[in-house]
């Protein structure tokens, strides 16, 4: 018969209650998040190479704008768009912007596709340094796109007749594009984990597209246009990242002082404009903030 050892009280509470303890690993840093964000990072332009054709559409598109609605308004009088300003240059802001801008509202799509598929799942489950990592790759691949089509769109202005703007000009133009992008980036983010599906958010897309570019000083300034739509490209965001951009390839002599656009209700100074694309982007981030941390969770 063999017998039990019991141990006495003292031994008891001197071993370590492992029954409620869990075994917690050390705390990610910063190298892990930035590695993990250029891994998830790499795939979506792996998934690009694979099939070019978005990018090919998304500099196709708007060079015809520049070509078609250059050559339609052509004939138009001189002087009639600013002094000494064809169309075709007044154009090329508004292509600039718009692109980049339907760029990044589609930013969702590919979220909204990982989850619908289950591959976000997976990722949720996986033992990353930071799940923001998922939002920060889409954010940087969109980013990185939208460059590359601001960059085919300033060379074919350039053929066309606009000239390029100085290497500080360029310079601005870039931060000007991502203030833009950061913004709708989130904001089409934000939607791709609200909406319910794809079909929600491709309809949200189409459904903003058009509207905000017409009620922005893309196609025309804001004295062609009635007194309310004035109004409300004066609200657009669109119109606070063209005026400027146009106002750098017409001006070489240039401050944030200076005004790129007279709204109804004040002049806009290019500072201004930059300051209220900052806090749009301020007010996209802290308003989807809440919602991610819930989705990814």
């Amino acid at each position: 018969m063999s017998g039990t050892i019991t141990p006495s009280k003292s031994e008891i509470s001197l071993q370590p209650d492992l029954s409620n303890q869990t075994l917690i690993s050390d705390k990610p840093g910063l190298g892990e998040f930035i590695q993990e964000t250029l891994a998830l990072t790499k795939r979506l332009f792996i998934q690009l190479q694979r099939r070019p054709s978005t990018l090919i559409a998304g500099i196709v598109q708007p060079l015809m704008w520049l070509i078609l609605f250059g050559a339609l308004f052509q004939n138009a009088p001189q002087n009639l768009f600013g002094e000494g300003l064809s169309y075709g240059k007044f154009l090329g802001a508004g292509v600039l912007v718009f692109t980049v801008f339907a760029g990044a509202l589609n930013a969702g799509l590919p979220v909204m596709f990982d989850r619908e598929f289950g591959f976000l799942n997976r990722l949720l489950v996986a033992p990353l340094a930071s799940r923001f990592s998922i939002v920060a790759a889409n954010a940087i691949y969109i980013i990185a796109l939208s460059l590359i089509q601001a960059a085919a769109i300033i060379i074919t202005c350039a053929f066309l007749g606009a000239g390029f703007p100085s290497p500080v000009g360029l310079a601005v133009i870039t931060l000007i594009v991502l203030l833009l992008v950061v913004g709708v980036t989130a904001l089409s983010l934000g939607l791709a984990f609200a909406l319910p599906g794809h079909i929600e958010l491709i309809a949200v897309i189409f459904v903003t597209n058009l509207p905000l570019l017409f009620a922005s000083t893309a196609l025309a300034p804001l004295s062609f246009m009635p007194g309310w739509l004035q109004i409300v490209a004066s609200l657009n965001p669109l119109s606070y990242a063209i005026e400027p951009i146009r106002y750098l390839y017409n001006h070489s002599d240039w401050s944030l002082g200076s005004i790129v656009m007279q709204a109804p209700w004040a002049s806009i100074s290019f500072g201004g404009a930059l300051l209220v694309l900052l806090v749009f982007d301020a007010v996209i981030l802290v308003a989807i903030q809440p919602l991610l941390r819930r989705r990814i969770s």
